[in-house]
C-alpha cells in the first residue's frame, strides 16, 4: 500500500527522514505554483474596482484589459484607442455632468427628456483591446491647457461633442465667462485658466449658397440647370475662415451634409461646384467635390494656422436608423450597444444600406490627410455600436433622431479620446 502512496527513489530505503525531505519538496513545488498563479492574475487585473462585463453577441462575458499608463495618466504612444469594446460598470453612480448643464442643447438631453435608458447610457465604458483609456480630469485638464484656446469646427456633431467638454470643464471650475471668436457660433472662457473652448458651425465647410439660373444664360445654364447650390470650393466658410489663425487646437469635421439628398436633391436642387469663382465643367458628383474641397480646405488650414497649432480630423458619426431613413419612419429605440454582427449589417458598404455613409465618408477623409499636419481622430469603429446612446423619440422632432447623441454620453467618450492624444502632444 505504502509504495502506491510515496514516491521512492531507486536503491534508497524508505525512512523517517526521506519522508521529510519528499514533504519539502512538494511544500516547494507548491510555494512555486502559488506564486505563478498569483503573479499571472495579477498581470491581467485591469483599472476597474468591479470586473466590467463586455456585450459580445448578446452575451456579457468576462474579459480584462491591462493598463499600459505613463505616471501623468495617459496611454503609451503606441496605444489605437479606436479598437476595443464597451464595457457595462454598474459601479458608475453618476455621470460626470448631469442634465442641468445649460449648455445642452434641449434635444440632446435624454435624462430631461425621459428617454427610455438615458440613466444606463454612461455606464457603458470604452476599453481600447490593449491599454487603458484614461477618465476625464476637469481640474488636470485647465491647469495643463492655461491660455490656450480650442475650436471645435464642423456641424452639429462637432457642437455635441463641443457641449460635452464644455460641461465637463465647468465642472471643474464655474467661473466661466461667454466669448464667441470670429465667426463662432458660441464660446466660453474659463477665467482662472484663460481657457477658451468654441464652436464654429459650418456643414461642408467650404462656402455655398443658393444659386438660380441667369435669364443671360450660362455653362451650367446651357447643360439644364436651373437652380441648386453654389458650392465655392476654395473659400472657406466665413463662420470659421479666422479659427486657424485664433485657436491653438483645432478639430474639424464634415460628411453628414454631403450625403443628404432632402437638402441638396441631384435633380431639383444640386451641388454646383465653383473654382475661381467658375462653375466646374463637367459638373462633380457630391463625392468628387468633396474630395476637391477637403484638398482646399486642408491646405487652407495649414497656411492660416498659428505656428504650433494642433490639428485634428474627426472621423464620421454614425447614424442607427433602423426601418427607414429619418423621413421614412427610421428609428433607434435600442437599450443596449450593438453586437458586432449587427454592426457589420448596419454600416458593411456591400450591404448599402440605411447607414453606410459612414465608412464611405471616412475614406474621404483618411485620403484627404495623407501627408498633412493633421491628426486622425477616430471616433467611428466606437460608435458604431452605440445604437443605444441617441435621444430617440425624446428628441423633440417630428421623426427620431438617431443622428445626434444623448448628453450625458458618448461625446463624453470622444472628449476622453481628444485628450488621450492631446497628452502625447506638447502645445506650444
Amino acid at each position: 500500500m505504502a509504495s502506491n502512496h510515496h514516491y521512492k527513489r531507486p536503491h534508497q530505503p524508505h525512512s523517517s527522514s526521506s519522508s521529510s525531505s519528499t514533504t519539502y519538496f512538494y511544500i516547494f513545488i507548491s510555494i512555486i505554483l502559488l506564486t505563478a498563479l498569483f503573479l499571472l492574475s495579477s498581470h491581467n487585473i485591469t483599472s476597474y474596482s468591479t470586473v466590467p462585463l463586455a456585450f459580445e453577441s448578446g452575451k456579457p462575458i468576462k474579459q480584462y484589459a491591462s493598463g499600459q499608463n505613463d505616471g501623468n495618466g495617459a496611454a503609451s504612444a503606441d496605444c489605437d484607442y479606436s479598437e476595443g469594446n464597451w464595457f457595462y460598470d454598474p459601479t458608475v453612480r453618476s455621470p460626470r455632468y448631469d442634465e442641468t448643464c445649460k449648455e445642452i442643447y434641449k434635444g440632446w438631453n435624454c435624462v430631461a427628456g425621459n428617454r427610455s435608458g438615458a440613466a444606463e447610457i454612461v455606464k457603458w465604458r470604452w476599453q481600447p483591446n490593449h491599454c487603458a483609456l484614461p477618465q476625464f480630469d476637469p481640474l488636470r485638464f485647465l491647469e495643463s491647457h492655461r491660455d490656450i484656446s480650442i475650436g471645435f469646427v464642423g456641424d452639429s456633431l462637432n457642437r455635441n461633442m463641443f457641449v460635452s467638454l464644455f460641461c465637463s470643464l465647468k465642472r471643474g471650475s464655474g467661473e466661466v465667462k461667454k466669448w464667441r471668436p470670429a465667426g463662432a457660433d458660441r464660446g466660453f472662457t474659463f477665467v482662472k485658466y484663460n481657457l477658451t473652448i468654441a464652436y464654429h458651425r459650418t456643414n461642408l465647410l467650404a462656402r455655398y449658397g443658393r444659386w438660380l439660373a441667369n435669364a443671360k444664360g450660362g455653362e451650367l445654364e446651357s447643360l439644364g440647370y436651373k437652380e441648386g447650390y453654389r458650392v465655392d470650393v476654395d473659400i472657406p466658410e466665413g463662420t470659421w475662415a479666422e479659427a486657424p489663425s485664433f485657436h491653438n487646437i483645432l478639430i474639424y469635421n464634415t460628411g453628414h451634409w454631403w450625403w443628404a439628398p432632402s437638402k441638396f436633391d441631384p435633380v431639383k436642387s444640386p451641388m454646383l461646384f465653383h473654382e475661381n469663382g467658375q462653375p466646374m465643367i463637367p459638373p462633380l458628383s457630391p463625392e468628387v467635390g468633396l474630395d476637391v474641397v477637403l484638398r482646399h480646405m486642408i491646405s487652407y488650414v495649414e497656411e492660416k494656422a498659428r505656428p504650433g497649432t494642433i490639428l485634428f480630423f474627426r472621423t464620421q458619426s454614425p447614424r442607427h436608423f433602423e426601418g427607414g431613413d429619418w423621413d421614412q419612419g427610421g428609428s433607434c429605440a435600442r437599450l443596449q450597444p450593438l453586437s458586432p454582427h449587427e454592426v457589420e449589417s448596419f454600416f458593411s458598404v456591400q450591404n448599402n444600406g440605411t447607414n453606410v455613409e459612414t465608412r464611405l465618408v471616412n475614406e474621404h477623409i483618411y485620403e484627404a490627410i495623407k501627408g498633412t499636419a493633421f491628426q486622425l481622430l477616430d471616433i467611428t469603429s466606437m460608435s458604431e455600436f452605440r445604437a443605444d446612446a441617441h435621444p430617440s423619440s425624446a428628441g423633440g422632432k417630428k421623426h427620431d433622431d438617431c443622428m445626434h447623441w444623448c448628453l450625458p454620453g458618448i461625446t463624453d467618450t470622444w472628449n476622453d479620446l481628444f485628450i488621450a492624444h492631446l497628452s502625447r502632444l506638447k502645445v506650444r
